[in-house]
């Protein structure tokens, strides 16, 4: 059996280690904040035009990213709400860039020109049916947001507001918070939610 000075050698040792402990996680979430978000990362898809689009295209640009599906019906109804479209158009003179992104494993661009045309959307529809720019940025849902400031870093990621349902009078667009946050030179005071929507429909097995 330990003696009671054992105990009290074992329990100051343990305190040192969590005060160690703590004091380097302290300082690693302050080096992390000081070095600004994460860097968002870098690709290239096709428009729907063929033409070859990039995200250094965009250099010093505020860049939001939408995850696309127009066969999940959540995304669907957000998109006929209009909501992606009318944040596009209001932020568009302002210098901010929007992109739909679809990974969706049976995507296409002749499919994705289809539905832009039909649509008429008034920004970039890109194609990644193989999914590699989705898994690059852990996209989970239909649709999922990310927005990329103007230094390049993921200032937010998550959910397009906070109606799920879609029944709410009066909702919480979390993007349109993040660009004015950002167009008004303050840090984004909500950096993540969680994504609603259908699961992205990457290709299997891989």
């Amino acid at each position: 059996m330990r003696t009671r000075r054992q105990w009290i050698m074992a329990s100051a040792v343990l305190l040192v280690c969590v005060m160690v402990a703590a004091a380097a996680w302290t300082r690693s979430a302050a080096e992390e904040a000081k070095a600004g978000p994460k860097k968002a990362p870098a690709f290239t898809l096709e428009d729907v035009d063929g033409k070859k689009v990039g995200l250094a295209d965009f250099a010093g640009k505020i860049v939001v990213l939408e995850w696309a599906n127009p066969e999940c019906p959540i995304w669907l109804r957000v998109h006929k709400a209009g909501i992606f479209k009318a944040l596009a158009e209001k932020y568009k003179d302002k210098g901010v860039v929007w992109l739909a992104i679809n990974s969706t494993h049976t995507s296409n661009v002749e499919k994705n020109r289809k539905f832009a045309e039909a649509e008429k959307l008034p920004y970039s529809y890109l194609d990644d049916h193989a999914g590699d720019v989705g898994r690059a940025y852990d996209a989970k849902t239909t649709p999922h947001m990310f927005v990329i400031c103007n230094r390049g870093g993921l200032a937010y990621q998550g959910a397009i507001d906070d109606d799920p349902s879609g029944k709410k009078e009066k909702r919480v667009n979390y993007v349109e918070q993040a660009l004015e946050e950002l167009l008004a030179g303050k840090a984004v005071s909500v950096p993540e939610t969680k994504p609603y929507g259908c699961t992205v429909k990457y290709a299997p097995n891989k």
